[in-house]
């Protein structure tokens, strides 16, 4: 199982949200590689960057950042944060991106992420993001109605390389994860699974570690290894045993 630890981009610093909110910002550093190079020491698999500015903006805004950290370790980056296009998909790869993470596309524009996916085969992942079961976009801004599994039955038909799943409601409150709603999610597709939103301390780490067994291969953590909750080794060496 894979522990991918996250750094969250705004205006160049690294921040962490409550819940998708961009009022409830906490800023962590002015140098997001710094924790690049950090969690990579630390025994990371792979690094989860999300482009807050451009999630809300709609387009990238932070691949300076991006292109550093990627430049800076060794380990793959998967990014997501504004989006929407093959054409961005491949923007961001051509920087060394690994996977490219397609959110609110997947729900209001269902081609343009085909689109991606036929065109960079297994470089795609689709982010599900929900609130309450229904999934939310633009930067967790707007709340649809179409709830998540609904949204994973049709995405999975796209063959993503992976679809990663936000409980909003969990996501910074360092209060534990959704674990119901995620097994819900990955028991309904073929694609493979990253749970994200809440993991707090190492038991949640093995209560995500139980749904390898439907499909659930990696779990990203952010506001725990911030506030120190959380030892990424420890982490690492719990999800590996």
């Amino acid at each position: 199982m894979d522990v991918i630890p996250a750094i969250d981009l705004s205006e160049g610093k690294c921040v962490r949200l409550r819940r998708g909110d961009m009022a409830q910002k906490t800023v962590y550093g002015d140098n997001p590689v710094e924790f690049a190079l950090r969690w990579e020491g630390e025994g990371a698999q792979i690094v989860h960057v999300v482009d807050l500015d451009g999630a809300m903006a709609g387009s990238p805004q932070n691949l300076a950042t991006v292109e550093a950290i990627v430049e800076a370790i060794q380990i793959p980056v998967e990014l997501g944060g504004g989006l929407r296009t093959a054409d961005d998909a491949g923007r961001v790869l051509d920087l060394g991106v690994r996977w490219a993470i397609m959110g609110t596309s997947a729900l209001e524009n269902r081609d343009s992420v085909q689109a991606a996916v036929e065109r960079f085969p297994d470089c795609v992942i689709v982010g599900i993001d929900a609130r309450h079961g229904y999934v939310a976009v633009a930067g967790w801004v707007e709340k649809s109605r179409v709830s998540a599994a609904e949204l994973a039955v049709e995405i999975d038909r796209l063959s993503p390389a992976k679809i990663v799943f936000t409980d909003i409601a969990t996501d910074g409150m360092l209060q534990g994860p959704n674990v119901a709603g995620t097994r819900a999610l990955a028991e309904a597709v073929r694609t493979p699974v990253i749970a994200s939103g809440g993991v707090t301390n190492i038991a949640d780490v093995r209560a995500i570690c139980e749904l390898a067994e439907v499909g659930v291969t990696g779990m990203i953590i952010g506001r725990a290894l911030y506030e120190g909750t959380i030892a990424l080794p420890e982490a690492v060496a719990a999800a590996s045993g």
